[in-house]
């Protein structure tokens, strides 16, 4: 079980970002939470095993049609065995 923290840059508010990544975490079994911060960024930590983790990432590099991504930062974190991914703030 690993955590990652991402900061997402770029065109990402606005366009389904937060709403399209719930749906991906689900399809690929992460746990977590996805946001806009003030910033016009969008952060989210992802939780779960490495594969889906990895995957989950590669799609937060990437984000929905209409998103346009100039990088991601990502930092580790600590699991702390949530279930489920939702949307805040």
């Amino acid at each position: 079980m690993i955590r990652r923290r991402v900061i997402v840059h770029g065109e990402v508010q606005g366009v389904g970002f937060r709403y399209s990544a719930r749906f991906e975490a689900a399809r690929l079994g992460v746990a977590g939470w996805v946001r806009n911060r003030p910033d016009g960024t969008v952060e989210a930590e992802v939780e779960g095993d490495e594969a889906s983790v990895t995957a989950m990432l590669e799609w937060l590099a990437g984000g929905p049609p209409g998103a346009v991504v100039r990088g991601t930062d990502v930092s580790e974190a600590e699991p702390v065995g949530e279930a489920g991914f939702r949307v805040t703030g």
